[in-house]
């Protein structure tokens, strides 16, 4: 039998259309939902001859959300373009039938109204939107390698104009309420208590006139005329490639449909979209792109402790006020919302790490995303002590002191004597195994890893480190405090280095050895970057601490073996005190705080080295990749990860592997085991044994598997 999603009633001569997909947490799009919006607006035409009948208020019957998209499970089904164009014209004429409709459709909007869910609203003639905190809008749909098929790219730049129609396309943007207003995607906003009555009120006023797009000086010199809508498009496509190296054909298609339609008439422009949203369904980077949104949406569901639930958190400890502690407190009292206590040594450290959350405030508060008693109100979240004063029913701690085992031995056995007996102790090392942090902990049950990555406010991976004896509940309790922060977390067995730092330290040792061979720092970042990585290697260092990593390395190299070693002369970068980005001497030349994109050449004569390209972008591009492939498949095979799953979401998430390539394990399916054993045997002949395959590429390539 059939879900009925649409339910009709009849308020103040206004029939009211809820919509609520049964048994779900939020609505989405599906195909066979089409037949019943038709049958719904027959209905109402029905009623029209016997009773008046003003207008319609679309609403949606879930708590916190409008409709959330499409369903993307429907594009996975189709086997061909012609298929996915199918889709496409079926809702642009569900939509066209909505914006021909007799009388008023008003979208009455609470919550997230995203991808299909705006293009929705768009072909309905007023949208009353909630000034609630949930309520966003945007068309996300590049973020899936795809362009919005259901009218949006015609519709959009018509209500919003071209430059802020494509800023949110391209980027995938979402518009808060107020921004909504103002950019006229709404036409009012109001509370959540009288959104209906809202809705009802202005579907009675009768359909728009026609809207006047209220432009700026800029926008009226670049959207009304021909060569100014040139410059546009043509600003607009190089932009966009600096950003996307040409590895992402979604935001290219959204710009020629979008000027497209605004050159030859909107019913061109639909035809357009149709055809090029069919063939970037079946691109493989939209393939790559839809499989990361399933395997993070599946990853929700999971907490990693078998059938352990979550302990509940109302009270966080953070141990340490550097730049990681400030930004964990941060994550923790502001995104989080647990109040939470910073311990340092000394007032300055607390007192920086409260600085840290307060400025992070100030800009949202300029910015006018929250108030400023809203602002207030989460600075209180957070306080701060020189002792263990106040924290004995602290549900978690988690330490970010330096990398020294037995200062986190002793922190160990202070929260143990200051705390409670149930409290997490998480450890934000980046390298120590975690059995060797709880080597002498009273509960080692409750030692757990914690591994955050900085900026701790932007990236949004966290890896939960579990060693012999973490109980299942400490797992679960981690992890789903994690998400609270906002983070996406992946559970990985305890080593050294654990799974993100452990691929990626082969990956950079790849490049210094290519530095040291000749090749100059910018050809080898440039060819990273042109891979689809955000920062070449080189780079990455400068910005991480070149003093950070020479403290890893040797940790890894004790732990992992010989394939481990930086090379030596790097250490003469740090006799000549470069650090990176922290005290602006590094592989790249810094002013006024900022990095200049110019190499540092005075680099160069201290490695001992004469800067020549002698070798092409792709063998560069190929030897640090293989180094992090073949490591990455050693962690599956070791345990470290628990599936290839997590190891795609770690390496995206973590250090940015191109997520239109679907992560290391989707992209060693996509070149074959065989493929990459005959390279790796072949640089080994080469370069040495640091490149011999690990044993389960070895074993793939013989049976001719793959992971997924």
């Amino acid at each position: 039998m059939e879900q009925q999603v649409f339910q009709l009633s009849f308020q103040q001569d206004v029939a009211v259309v809820t919509m609520d997909v049964p048994g779900e947490s939020v609505n989405t799009l599906k195909a066979e939902f089409a037949d019943q919006v038709r049958a719904v607006l027959q209905q109402i035409r029905g009623a029209m001859t016997e009773q008046t009948v003003r207008g319609v208020v679309l609403i949606s019957g879930k708590s916190n959300s409008f409709i959330a998209g499409a369903d993307i499970a429907m594009l996975d089904a189709c086997s061909t373009a012609a298929e996915a164009e199918a889709l496409a014209l079926a809702g642009h004429e569900v939509f066209a039938e909505i914006e021909q409709f007799p009388v008023p459709v008003v979208a009455a909007i609470h919550g997230t109204c995203l991808g299909g869910g705006l293009e929705l609203a768009m072909a309905c003639h007023w949208r009353v939107i909630t000034d609630h905190e949930k309520t966003r809008l945007g068309l996300p749909e590049v973020q899936l390698g795809l362009l919005p098929g259901g009218g949006g790219t015609q519709r959009l730049p018509r209500l919003v104009g071209i430059a802020k129609s494509l800023d949110m396309m391209l980027t995938g943007k979402q518009l808060r309420a107020k921004q909504a207003l103002k950019a006229k995607l709404a036409d009012d906003m109001v509370p959540e208590s009288i959104l209906l009555n809202t809705a009802i009120a202005l579907a009675k006023t009768g359909k728009p006139g026609k809207r006047q797009l209220k432009r700026d000086l800029m926008a009226k010199v670049l959207e009304t005329n021909g060569p100014g809508r040139q410059l546009l498009f043509s600003q607009a496509k190089k932009q966009l490639l600096a950003k996307t190296k040409g590895n992402y054909p979604a935001p290219e298609a959204i710009l020629a449909v979008v000027r497209h339609g605004i050159e030859r008439g909107i019913k061109r422009g639909l035809a357009k979209e149709a055809k090029e949203f069919a063939k970037l369904v079946m691109t493989p980077e939209s393939e790559s792109l839809r499989q990361l949104f399933f395997a993070t949406t599946e990853m929700k569901k999971d907490f990693g402790g078998g059938d352990a639930k979550p302990a509940d958190i109302s009270k966080a400890l953070v141990l340490g006020g550097g730049l990681m502690g400030g930004g964990i407190a941060n994550v923790t009292a502001i995104k989080a919302g647990i109040p939470t206590r910073i311990k340092d040594i000394s007032e300055q450290g607390i007192s920086h790490a409260l600085q840290y959350s307060y400025e992070r405030l100030q800009k949202q508060v300029k910015r006018r995303f929250v108030t400023k008693s809203q602002s207030i109100a989460q600075m209180a979240k957070l306080s701060g002590t020189l002792n263990y004063s106040g924290v004995k029913d602290a549900d978690i701690v988690v330490e970010a002191v330096f990398e020294d085992l037995s200062l986190k031995h002793q922190m160990v056995a202070d929260v143990e004597a200051n705390c409670s007996e149930h409290t997490v102790f998480a450890s934000n090392t980046s390298s120590l195994p975690i059995a060797d942090i709880a080597a002498h902990a009273k509960r080692p049950e409750n030692v757990i890893g914690l591994h955050y990555f900085s900026p701790v406010d932007k990236m949004p991976l966290v890896e939960v480190i579990a060693h012999d004896k973490t109980s299942d509940q400490t797992i679960a309790t981690t992890v789903a405090f994690a998400r609270k922060q906002g983070k996406t977390p992946i559970v990985v067995k305890d080593g050294a280095g654990f799974y993100v730092n452990r691929i990626l330290a082969l990956y950079v040792n790849e490049a210094a050895q290519l530095l040291l061979a000749g090749e100059p720092v910018d050809h080898i970042d440039r060819s990273l970057v042109q891979f689809g990585f955000p920062v070449g290697p080189m780079q990455l260092l400068d910005e991480v601490g070149i003093d950070v990593g020479s403290k890893i390395a040797p940790i890894l190299q004790q732990h992992l073996g010989e394939r481990f070693t930086a090379p030596a002369a790097f250490d003469k970068l740090l006799a000549d005190d470069r650090k990176g980005k922290k005290n602006k001497r590094g592989f790249y030349q810094y002013k006024g705080g900022k990095g200049t994109k110019k190499v540092d050449e005075s680099v160069y004569p201290l490695l001992g080295v004469s800067a020549n390209q002698s070798l092409r972008q792709d063998d560069v591009i190929e030897r640090c990749v293989l180094q992090m492939l073949n490591e990455a498949a050693r962690c599956l095979e070791e345990g470290i990860i628990q599936s290839p799953r997590d190891g795609d979401i770690g390496a995206i998430f973590g250090i940015g592997f191109p997520p239109f390539l679907g992560g290391p394990f989707r992209y060693l399916d996509a070149l074959g085991a065989a493929q990459v054993v005959n390279r790796l045997e072949s640089l080994t002949k080469t370069h040495g044994s640091r490149f011999e395959p690990c044993d389960r590429l070895l074993q793939m390539a013989k049976d001719n598997e793959s992971f997924y």
